[in-house]
């Protein structure tokens, strides 16, 4: 609770409007609940309003303070549907499909965020991955100069001895499931440029392999070499101050010890606080893994990349966690040109 203790004082300072879409799903309502509660700021839900005051009240759970909007009845439903239109039609979209579309509560709060009418979107709790990201790289997409959405979990662990203080960002665990050199660079470029973001420290980026500098040798390795190097020179461009570390194993990233008798002069073994991972089977097994097994509090995904604020959330997550991924997202909201640098420069449509 240290880390996310201290995100939610953060943003306490700054409260910021967070939606939704998923208004009947129960750990929604207890997150949006204590979001409103710990004074966060302003919590939309979306769906039919009798449906959403019956689970609150089998929940008995206070909608006060909670603002729920039923995409299907809302004023602003042609509106949203016709920027859709806009920024679909080349992909053949129609009008009607687009009104369609934004009765479903995943598309009305993507354009809530994208017309400012939000400041954040949780979504993922009740819904497969696809559904819940195809709504924001549809109208949100990438911020500027970014060529790779991805995402990231971000760990706390008991043993403070594991990254910084206990805190881990991992990468990518929802996203991208077989990255190219340049994807892996971008996604170890912006995790260290999120953990900077959250943190104020320098990251400590472990770029991840089953072989540490040469041990093994396999076509993967030779990707994570290659993205090592190109991270740096990223990072470099981007003025960005993290050191970048690869390919290591899980152990020598994390564990002094081993780091030593396995390599030397790095800045990064043993004392890794970003932990990038070649495949997305490796880093969404490995965050799980962490998380069960760690007894760790597991805050994502926390999208990487995109034009505004957004998570989306894994359907194990549990209230706490949700209400965590909340709070991370407000507080990037506060300054969230700091991570993306023009981000936010138009509206959809336009």
């Amino acid at each position: 609770m240290r880390f996310i203790g201290n995100v939610i004082e953060k943003l306490q300072r700054h409260p910021k409007r967070v939606v939704f879409p998923e208004g009947t799903e129960p750990r929604i309502l207890q997150a949006a609940r204590q979001f409103y509660a710990l004074r966060l700021g302003a919590p939309i839900v979306l769906g039919e309003p009798e449906k959403v005051k019956e689970v609150a009240e089998g929940l008995n759970v206070s909608l006060d303070g909670i603002r729920v909007i039923n995409p299907a009845q809302s004023e602003d439903l042609d509106n949203f549907a016709n920027r859709l239109y806009r920024l679909r039609r080349e992909k053949g979209l129609r009008v009607p499909e687009a009104r369609e579309a934004m009765m479903q509560p995943n598309y009305y709060g993507a354009m809530m965020l994208a017309m400012h009418q939000a400041d954040g979107l949780i979504s993922g709790a009740s819904h497969f991955t696809g559904s819940a990201l195809r709504p924001l790289f549809q109208i949100i997409k990438a911020a500027p100069d970014i060529a790779t959405v991805s995402s990231c979990m971000i760990m706390e662990v008991e043993d403070t001895r594991f990254g910084e203080n206990g805190v881990l960002f991992m990468a990518d665990c929802g996203v991208v499931p077989d990255p190219t050199v340049d994807q892996l660079a971008d996604i170890a470029v912006t995790t260290a440029r999120l953990a900077r973001h959250m943190l104020g420290i320098r990251p400590r980026v472990a770029l991840l392999s089953f072989s540490t500098k040469g041990s093994a040798s396999h076509p993967s390795v030779g990707k994570v070499q290659a993205a090592t190097a190109m991270a740096r020179r990223k990072a470099e461009q981007l003025f960005l101050e993290a050191d970048f570390d690869g390919e290591l194993q899980v152990d020598a990233a994390l564990v002094p010890e081993i780091a030593e008798r396995k390599l030397h002069d790095s800045k990064v073994a043993g004392r890794a606080n970003v932990l990038i991972f070649p495949d997305l089977n490796s880093g969404n097994i490995a965050s799980k893994l962490v998380r069960i097994v760690g007894h760790a509090n597991a805050y994502g995904q926390i999208l990487l990349g995109l034009n505004r604020p957004a998570a989306d959330v894994s359907r194990g997550s549990n209230a706490h966690d949700i209400l965590g991924v909340a709070a991370i997202i407000g507080v990037q909201a506060t300054d969230y040109q700091k991570l993306y640098p023009g981000a936010d420069a138009h509206l959809p449509g336009e």
